[in-house]
This record gives structure tokens, sequence and C-alpha cells, in this order.
């Protein structure tokens, strides 16, 4: 019976991910829930169901149809009338049977290797706070393998060429009969003689020593999108570590790190910052000068305002990654700044209104009070901002 889930969530994929990330997710799957192998009673379910998934997401044109018009239009399922097998299905056999056994099956034909590719690299960013709320253009300088510029790769001195191995006869693998209770099978594995090439090298360059590749210093220009934040990683297919003579390079994942702003505090989009207020301010209200990512701007603080009070500005907070134009909101926390000395003249005017609301008596002695006066205004500003997030 065909799936009803969503074939990304299947293989745990987000909807942009590559050919080959889905592929890996399919092989990776398919190991732990073939039924041979899987002692799970909806293990077999399980598995015509991540093998419809990749039916679908693995063709180009069918995952456009089902991107476009959902399992309506690829027919509601991935299996179609070709129905099930032993793999649990037609179309993924060959991937399947690489999950297990890493090659074809006896009598398919030989699976030429893939040439091993080159490595993936990390590049830690540093970035400011501005930076990663706005975006920005970055300059990468590394140091990896690249491309031998001395025999462009080839991995040979001038005028010679590669030769055909001789342990793999130009194919670049080396197969090896298996009898398994699934019948005779062939594993397929990379000729270590060649490393995948099906190539050997008579007359190694000498800059490169016949790998094909050398280090060499690089630099590259990142676009960081508005609104990145600190551990989000930006990929750059391709630019890795090069691969032996003609392999797929490697891709190359840049980490950011984000410095904190000494006021604005971030959650995802949302930021937060304190605002001190005088016991006049608060009591009279005022304009009050307030620091935004875009700049300063002056903020309405109305008469009355209480300690622990949180003001939203719409709009003013980090930019979404995946939705253009639209950002956060910015949290105005509130906190009543006590003088800690007073002169003479502010003293008696305290005392003053302190009569004029009942809180002394008219000789001077203190009225009772209802119980302790505490609030938000007497907590830390992160115990705070935890409240305003929960």
């Amino acid at each position: 019976m065909a799936t009803t889930r969503d074939y990304y969530e299947i293989l745990g994929l987000e909807r942009g991910a590559s050919d080959e990330e889905i592929k890996r997710s399919f092989r990776k799957l398919a190991q732990q829930w073939h039924p041979d192998v899987n002692t799970d009673p909806d293990a077999d379910a399980r598995f015509k169901e991540i093998n419809e998934a990749y039916q679908v997401l693995s063709d180009s044109g069918r995952r456009q149809q089902y991107d476009t018009f959902g399992r309506a239009g690829v027919g509601g399922t991935g299996a179609g009338a070709e129905g099930y097998g032993p793999f649990g299905g037609f179309q993924g056999f060959g991937d399947i049977f690489d999950a297990f056994f890493g090659g074809a099956a006896a009598g398919g034909g030989a699976r030429r290797a893939r040439r091993p590719a080159g490595a993936d690299l990390r590049y830690d960013l540093q970035l400011t706070f501005d930076e990663a709320i706005h975006g920005a253009e970055k300059e990468l300088s590394f140091t990896s393998l690249d491309i031998c510029t001395t025999c462009e790769g080839r991995g040979t001195e001038e005028g010679s060429e590669p030769a055909t191995c001789p342990g793999c006869e130009g194919t670049g693998e080396v197969r090896e009969v298996r009898n398994t209770l699934l019948g005779q099978m062939v594993n397929v594995t990379p000729c270590g003689r060649c490393r995948g090439s099906g190539q050997v090298i008579k007359d190694p360059c000498l800059a490169c020593r016949g790998d094909g590749r050398s280090e060499r210093k690089r630099t590259l220009r990142v676009s960081v999108p508005a609104g990145i934040d600190d551990g989000h990683q930006i990929r750059l297919t391709g630019e890795g570590e090069a691969a032996p003579r003609g392999g797929t390079p490697g891709n190359l994942y840049v980490v950011t790190h984000v410095e904190e702003h000494p006021i604005l505090k971030r959650d995802g989009t949302e930021l937060y910052q304190e605002l001190k207020l005088s016991i006049t301010q608060a009591a009279l209200g005022a304009q009050i000068p307030i620091l935004t990512p875009d700049g300063e701007e002056m903020l309405e603080v109305k008469p009355g305002t209480q300690p622990g009070t949180e003001i939203r500005r719409r709009g003013l907070g980090a930019p979404h990654l995946r939705r253009a134009g639209a950002r956060g909101d910015l949290h105005i926390l509130i906190d009543i700044e006590v003088p800690t000395s007073l002169s003479d003249r502010q003293r008696e005017l305290l005392q003053d209104l302190a009569a004029e609301s009942g809180e002394i008596s008219a000789d001077g002695e203190t009225t009772p009070a209802d119980g302790p006066r505490t609030g938000p205004g007497k907590r830390s500003l992160g115990d705070r901002i935890k409240d305003a997030i929960s």
C-alpha cells in the first residue's frame, strides 16, 4: 500500500536536498530497515515506504511533479505498477544492492566504481553582530589540495600518459563473488592498486609525485545571507579538496561564529535589550533613545511605566533566512534605576513626594508597607530575558 507520509520526511531530508544527499540517506535507511536484517514486524512496510520515496525523489522529473503537486503529481505512489520484489522495488535495485554489498548483482553487468572524491573541508568564519544581521561579502583564504598546475591533474610527466591498471584492467574495480542467502552476489570494491581510477602512473609528475594534486593557497568570496546565526553552515559545493586524477571535488562547509553584542541579545530572529529608566522618567514618561539593528531610534515611555514592562517594536529584530523581507521583533525590557546617593534638595523633594503619597507621616515616620516591594525590576537581565522568551 502506498504511503501517505511526505517523501522528504520519510528520508529525513529537507526539500532542498541534493541528489547525493537523497542517495546517501536512502542507502543508510535501506540498510537499517531491510526485512532480511531487521526483525521489527514493521520492517517490511517501512522498507517499502523508504523505497517508494526514493523512486520519486531520485528521478528529477517526478521529483519536480511531487514538489509542485504533491503525491497527486506522481499518481499517489512511487511504486507504480512494478510492485515490490525481494529488494522492495525494481527501480531502486542497484542502489539497495550497493547499500548492502557495495556493487552490482551477478550477471547484471559491471558497474564502474566511482573514482575517489575529494575531501570535504571546514572553514570557521568569524562575523560581527552587524554582519550576521545585515549580511556581508567575506573573503576566505585557506590552503588545500588542488589540481596540480604542473601536470594539470594528470599525475604524469609531460609527454607521458597513464597506463591501464593491470590489477583491474582499467575498470577501477575488484569484483569478488559471494554466495549469500539471497543468491550469488558480487562484491565490488575500488581497486587498491590504482585507487579506483583504472590507471597507473609510470612516469609520475615530480611536482605532485603522481597524485595529480598539490597544496595551494586559495582565496574565495562567500555571500553571507542576512539573518545568519551562530553555528550555521554555508555549503560551497565543489570547493573542497580536489580529487585524485579526475574524481569529484569535495565541498567546503563554512561554519559561522557570531560575536555577541554588548547591548542587544539574540534568540533566533528575536532581539532583546534592557532599558534603565530613572524614577522620574518612569513616573512622568519620556522620550528615550534606544539601539536597534538599523541604528538609534526614539522610544516613547508612557507615564507610570512599571519595572518589568516589556515594549515590543515589531519588525526590528533579525531577518528570517527563509522568508524574504520578514524580520523578528525587538523587545525592550524596562528596569527602574534607583539612585544610590541624593543631594539634600533631591532628598527633600522625595520626602515631599512620599508625604504627599501618604508613605510617611507629617512627623517623618514611615507608614507601614503592605509587604516587601519586590518585582521583576530586581531580577537579573538574563532571568528576565528567559521569562520573556518563555
